[in-house]
């Protein structure tokens, strides 16, 4: 397994995007464009939980690779309002519960929000709801597994790694709900 980085300028700052190349052909999610190349991270610059530089590969040029490039027509396709998910292989690095949360986050309808206690109930017990919050906050793979769907549980903009107010462009932008006030926690 090896990767690659770029920076991607976008219209919400830039993105630093990892791509993984696996022995096996597709992401960690089961998804396969037959390249095995995989979408590893994705995170704006001031992340709380950036990637370390030991497992970010060498740097490539974000309009020569395929992932990267393709990565940002999706992402430009979203931001115009023309697309409401994404297509790409991924291979996010977590345990099994921050896959399980991860994969619930994908679920979650462009244009609509959930609460962490509502995505604790949906894994079997409302206690989880501490731990849900602290693997949505380690999403790797920012706008594409859609953490930022995730309030508190009246409705405000809580803690999103990207920064509150990128949180509330994205949702302004899918049309959700947006409560006026926030909070980091």
């Amino acid at each position: 397994m090896t990767r690659r980085h770029a920076t991607l300028p976008t219209a919400l700052g830039d993105l630093l995007v990892v791509v993984e190349h696996g022995d096996d052909g597709g992401g960690d999610d089961g998804s396969d464009d037959g390249s095995g190349d995989a979408l590893a991270g994705i995170t704006f610059e001031g992340h709380w939980h950036p990637l370390p530089a030991d497992r970010l590969g060498v740097e490539v040029d974000a309009a020569s690779d395929p992932v990267v490039s393709r990565f940002g027509v999706e992402l430009g396709e979203y931001l115009a309002g023309e697309r409401t998910s994404f297509d790409l292989p991924l291979a996010p690095a977590g345990d099994a519960f921050q896959h399980a949360v991860w994969a619930m986050l994908r679920e979650i309808p462009f244009g609509e929000t959930v609460t962490y206690g509502e995505l604790a109930v949906r894994l079997g017990d409302r206690n989880l709801a501490r731990r849900v919050g602290n693997a949505v906050g380690r999403n790797p793979l920012s706008i594409v597994v859609p953490c930022h769907r995730v309030v508190g549980a009246d409705g405000s903009l809580t803690g999103y790694a990207g920064g509150l107010e990128r949180k509330r462009l994205l949702l302004e932008l899918e049309g959700a709900p947006v409560v006026a006030q926030s909070r980091l926690f």
